[in-house]
């Protein structure tokens, strides 16, 4: 899933209005946002397959640190309290680490079974929605709309910029999401853990977004 993790973050924003855009997206993404990093190092590994699935074409099979069920528990709660000990807000600090669980949960109904309940050798968890490409490219959509309507709901531009940053953000997350969809594999795991890194973006674009909108709560 991508536009769906983005879609969890904006749509956060509502409940959570002291809390940064950029925040969301980093609780959001945070697995992912690792993820490239521990490729860079091989410490975790990822394979081309094209077909693995219909929805991409990588096959997922060692990335017990980041996507395990009790790693992400761990991020969650390690995420959740640097937020607290950072502000002091303990109902954001929940939300945030709340947001960090939501991508495994999201990716459980997106991935084949290939999500580890702690290491590679154990019992490993997945509905399989990437296997139909109606279905997901639907779900993550509603999803997406949703998100944006909720942020849009829970805050104002003070300016100009407010207004076109946010719709920027959203048309360029759309084009990733369709070149994801409809572009060739990537040439090399090198390359995808490049790209990977490359996301932190999204994180300052959101906290460019949110120096320039209000919360109206």
């Amino acid at each position: 899933m991508f536009i769906g993790h983005f879609a969890v973050a904006l749509a956060a924003k509502k409940t959570a209005p002291k809390t940064s855009l950029a925040t969301l997206f980093a609780a959001a993404q945070f697995v992912d946002l690792l993820w490239p990093i521990l490729l860079l190092f091989g410490l975790e590994h990822v394979r081309i397959d094209p077909g693995n699935t219909a929805m991409t074409p990588l096959d997922f099979y060692d990335y017990p640190i980041t996507h395990s069920l009790v790693g992400a528990i761990g991020w969650s709660v390690l995420f959740g309290a640097a937020y607290y000990f950072r502000r002091k807000l303990r109902r954001e600090a929940i939300i945030v680490g709340l947001l960090v669980f939501s991508h495994w949960i999201l990716d459980l109904v997106t991935h084949r079974p290939d999500l580890p309940l702690l290491g590679n050798d154990s019992v490993k968890f997945g509905m399989g929605m990437w296997n139909s490409f109606a279905a997901t490219v639907t779900v993550e959509s509603l999803m997406f709309m949703g998100g944006v309507w909720l942020y849009m709901r829970a805050t104002q531009p003070n300016n100009k910029i407010g207004t076109y940053a946010f719709a920027g953000l959203v048309v360029f997350i759309l084009f990733i999401h369709i070149t994801n969809i409809f572009g060739p594999p990537p040439p090399n795991v090198q390359m995808i853990a490049i790209a990977g890194n490359a996301s932190w973006l999204f994180v300052v674009w959101g906290w460019w977004i949110d120096k320039n909108r209000t919360s109206k709560a």
